[in-house]
């Protein structure tokens, strides 16, 4: 037989963090440094003159009283530190006791957490239970100081914990780990008493007077009684969902009321859910299942075979994740860490059903952007910069912890530069499966938040799996689309399970042929018997609520809430429109931003608002608003407002977004509803030049000039070839994978993080054993330079064919008449390739009216985020311009030339979307030139470098 004094010593022995063993052994003596450091690069393109900057990660030194120990490098600062600590532990030889302890162990350590749990050392502490433990020294009669083994294993998880090794099937099963408490407190009979059913415990002897003293001392400041609004939901799908009030008080133990209103005589009775919601929040079932009573004579581990008898709540059970008999009630109340206050809010049916709808992937979404009657969960991921709202990574993580899932696990392969790099970015919450050592790489990631990555490029694909909480593989989906970022790859992929999971829960009675057509269309790999397992209760649920909504005579026909008859184009009527055409209207890819009012609408003009947003962004032709708003904001132009009808969302959704749901359901319940949107273009800001072009051309615009460019190569039968503006290096990458005469390429660039990503790409692909094999490229050398393409340098001079691809543009005009000059005077290629936007197709790409070039240069500057492609061209030209241009440099130096383009049709209006001049000289060798060496090598590579790299 133990004692609370002696046990209760022992039960403080418990699995520790590394820093928190040092501290208990040193204390402030530990002092722990962190410092920067910068990740090295392995030497991924040797002979790259530009020196690469990796991560910022912290290394952490250890100073104890008998030692110093300095940790690896890791990417987050506490993780450097406990690296530290366990170093030091290590080298102190300090034994740490491993958290798996065998049954016997489990047992003696329950009794000893149960006699530390008892004792009025934890009567006092900042511990969530221990305010119950304070609060049932309030009871009256026998009930004074019992406290009910199911709260006591709720909420403190140490205790479940241990019942789990002890017999891991009690986690479903309440009754279970009831008996195991009991076992363990037999061994504390001296101790503790064991009351009402064998559903409660206490202590034998009360506490010590001063200990009495000091509680009451230590009191909340709530007022002497007080109330609180919950949830009522009842186990019968038939029966109303309703708001309640439960009339708290000081002097009392609020699980008693609680008890009262479930309709049992005290707390014991009943069992408390984990919380629901954040992680953060005190938001809990409470629900009272016809028991049988715990018959002793079985041994702990048959006690599984006792089961909770009632009326299954399929909506409790839902919202609990875990089986839930009876009625329950709804309610945030409870205590916390480190406060004597008993903490509660109001419980809404607003609230109730926001809880719903963050169970599903666009409820999610939805919430996050505070627009429920607007918001949709888009169908692309486009750019990081244009998204809002929860990242799909993190979506994904939420959902997974809502249905009490394993996180989500992403994995990088490596990609095709040979290279697996971490996309380990600013948001805390994103955790690596292990922490990331100097010279270590790990691929495995774990979901957590919107990361951004560490700016490298290559193609990256990303597989996601998301398994139970008992390791059962679910689903898993592999990308076979390629990306330049990481984190794009992971963000798309997240993108595509959520997509795939959102059809589940929106199509509730969806077919399984149905589902796995929609799965293998997308790649996702889900096993239905896990899938169903873990799902199946949801489409009873979503399928209910979808279908009807409670009142409190019966039920409301869904035919009740469908609006007008008189529908046009994405279930829009009764449109009005105002307000002067600014002639600045959206376009696919635009960023716009909008004001709008939601409000309900009935037959007869009654009006009830839902909600409003003063500024609210989203990008268009995406899918992130629901289709009859982006069909009206396609119509408008900046400044103009429009006010229609739509056809109302599933209930859910409604509720979740109305401040006064009774009033609501009253009003659905009247008659012909509908929705009534008032909306007002503010801004449009329209995207970058590739994305526009991306949305409009197949395949895209960049990819049909570098063709444009490859053709005439190929055509020219040239030996040498140099890239002016050669950027990032798509062109000379490009020319890698079809058969060309070329055996020298050279690039020229005035950007070194542009150039440092070209020479990585092409130092892959030149020294690639397969490529070197099957290509019939023979490319002997290939340099690039950092410097400005205005500037002679002879090494650029006399090559077989130049390029100049989409970069003029980007200089002032009189800087691109300058190279002009210098290329076709002094560089001299046999064969030159312009091109540049043609701003007439502009008209096309924006949907906006063209404005006049000659315009005041001040109203230039306010219009140009709108009139041309990209906010860094310094200008576009007409055709007419470019040809002036184009011509004039031809006939001064000596070069005809002959003019194209691709996008579009040249001989129909407005012509091509980029318009090309191709330049070709007239004299077979030009002039000699005197040496001149202004431009820097940053790269350069040469046939010998691969056959070294063959060996």
């Amino acid at each position: 037989m133990g004692t609370l004094s002696s046990a209760a010593v022992a039960a403080k022995k418990s699995s520790l963090t590394p820093k928190a063993i040092i501290s208990q052994k040193f204390g402030s003596k530990a002092s722990y440094k962190v410092d920067e450091v910068e990740e090295s690069f392995p030497n991924e393109c040797p002979g790259l003159a530009i020196r690469q900057k990796g991560r910022c990660l912290y290394r952490c030194h250890l100073q104890l009283p008998e030692l110093s120990v300095v940790s690896g490098t890791f990417a987050r600062k506490k993780d450097a530190e406990q690296a530290a600590a366990e170093k030091a532990i290590e080298m102190l030889g300090i034994h740490v006791k491993e958290n798996n302890p065998t049954e016997e162990e489990a047992r003696d350590e329950l009794v000893d957490r149960l006699a530390y749990l008892f004792s009025s050392e934890f009567l006092s502490s900042g511990h969530p239970l221990s305010g119950h433990f304070r609060a049932v020294l309030k009871r009256k009669g026998h009930l004074n100081g019992c406290i009910p083994i199911s709260v006591m294993a709720m909420y403190d998880a140490k205790l479940t914990n241990l019942c789990k090794h002890i017999n891991p099937e009690v986690e479903s099963n309440p009754l279970g780990i009831t008996s195991i408490i009991l076992s363990a407190a037999e061994k504390l009979s001296g101790s503790l008493l064991p009351l009402e059913d064998h559903l409660s415990l206490k202590r034998q002897s009360p506490h010590p007077p001063d200990v009495l003293q000091s509680v009451e001392n230590c009191e909340s400041t709530l007022p002497e009684s007080f109330e609180i609004q919950a949830i009522r939901i009842p186990s019968s799908v038939n029966e109303t969902i309703e708001t309640l009030v439960l009339n708290l008080s000081s002097a009392s133990y609020y699980l008693d009321v609680i008890a009262e209103a479930l309709g049992v005589t005290e707390a014991s009775r009943v069992q408390v859910s984990r919380t629901i919601g954040k992680a953060s929040s005190e938001i809990r079932l409470f629900f009272c299942p016809k028991q049988q009573l715990l018959d002793q004579s079985l041994e702990p581990l048959e006690v599984h075979r006792v089961q909770l008898q009632g009326s299954l709540n399929v909506r409790a059970s839902y919202f609990a994740g875990q089986e839930v008999y009876g009625d329950a009630i709804l309610a945030s109340v409870g205590y916390v860490w480190k406060s004597a206050n008993l903490f509660h809010e109001d419980m809404s049916m607003r609230t109730y059903y926001r809880l719903l709808i963050n169970k599903i992937p666009s409820g999610v979404y939805k919430l996050s952007r505070e627009a429920i009657s607007v918001a949709e969960l888009p169908m692309a991921f486009t750019t990081r910069s244009n998204w809002r709202g929860f990242f799909p990574r993190e979506i994904l993580y939420t959902f997974c912890r809502q249905h009490r899932l394993a996180e989500p696990v992403f994995c990088i392969p490596n990609s095709s530069l040979g290279t697996s790099t971490d996309p380990h970015g600013t948001c805390k919450k994103l955790k690596v499966t292990e922490p990331i050592e100097e010279g270590k790489k790990s691929p495995v990631l774990a979901a957590g938040g919107g990361g951004e990555s560490d700016g490298l490029t290559g193609d990256f694909q990303c597989e996601v799996k998301i398994f139970s909480k008992c390791q059962d593989l679910i689903l898993q989906f592999l990308s076979t689309k390629a990306y330049k970022k990481q984190t794009d790859a992971v963000q798309n992929a997240a993108l595509k399970v959520l997509l795939w999971l959102n059809l589940f829960f929106r199509e509730s009675n969806i077919s399984s042929e149905k589902l796995s057509s929609h799965a293998k269309e997308l790649g996702i790999q889900f096993y239905s018997e896990y899938f169903l397992k873990e799902f199946n209760i949801c489409s009873l649920v979503h399928d209910f609520w979808m279908s009807f909504a409670t009142v409190e005579d019966g039920l409301l026909d869904r035919k009740h809430m469908k609006a007008n008859d008189d529908m046009v184009e994405n279930g829009v009527f009764s449109l009005n429109m105002g307000g002067q055409a600014s002639g600045v209207n959206p376009s696919s890819g635009s960023l716009v931003c909008i004001g709008y009012t939601s409000c309900l609408v009935t037959e007869g003009g009654t009006k009830e608002h839902l909600e409003s947003n003063e500024q609210f962004e989203f990008e268009m032709g995406i899918g992130a608003v629901v289709p009859c708003i982006e069909g009206i904001v396609t119509q408008l132009s900046v400044g103009q407002s429009a006010c229609f009808g739509a056809e109302l969302p599933p209930l859910e959704f409604i509720l979740a977004a109305a401040d006064d749901s009774p009033t609501t359901i009253s009003l659905l319940s009247s008659g012909k509803c509908s929705l009534e949107h008032t909306i007002t273009l503010l801004r449009v800001t329209e995207p970058l030049e590739d994305r526009m072009e991306q949305a409009l051309f197949s395949p895209p615009l960049s990819k049909q000039r570098v063709e444009y460019a490859l053709q005439h190569i190929q055509e020219s039968h040239a030996l040498s070839m140099i890239d002016f503006g050669c950027g990032s290096g798509s062109l000379l990458d490009s020319l890698l994978d079809y058969p060309t005469s070329l055996d020298k390429i050279v690039g020229v660039d005035i950007s070194q993080k542009s150039l440092a990503r070209a020479a990585k790409m092409l130092h892959s692909k030149l020294n690639s054993k397969l490529d070197y094999k099957v290509s019939s490229n023979r490319i002997k050398s290939a340099v690039l330079y950092d410097g400005s393409i205005t500037n002679f340098d002879s090494r650029l001079c006399g090559f077989d064919i130049g390029t100049c691809l989409e970069v003029i543009e980007h200089m002032e005009e009189q800087e691109a008449s300058l190279f002009g000059d210098v290329v076709l005077s002094s560089f001299c290629p046999r064969i030159l390739i312009i091109s540049t936007p043609n701003y007439e197709y502009n008209v096309i790409l924006q949907k906006s009216a063209p404005q006049n070039q000659e315009e005041d240069p001040d109203e230039k500057n306010q219009s140009q985020a709108y009139k041309f492609r990209n906010h860094d061209h310094k200008f576009e030209w007409t055709r007419a311009q470019f040809c002036d241009w184009a011509t004039d440099l031809s006939r001064r130096h000596n070069y005809s030339v002959e003019f194209s383009g691709v996008g579009g049709v040249g001989d129909v209006e407005p012509g091509f979307a980029s318009q090309i001049a191709v330049f070709r000289r007239k004299e077979e060798n030009p002039k000699n030139v005197e040496i001149a060496h202004h431009c820097k090598v940053i790269w350069e590579w040469s046939e010998g470098d691969r056959s070294k790299s063959a060996l």
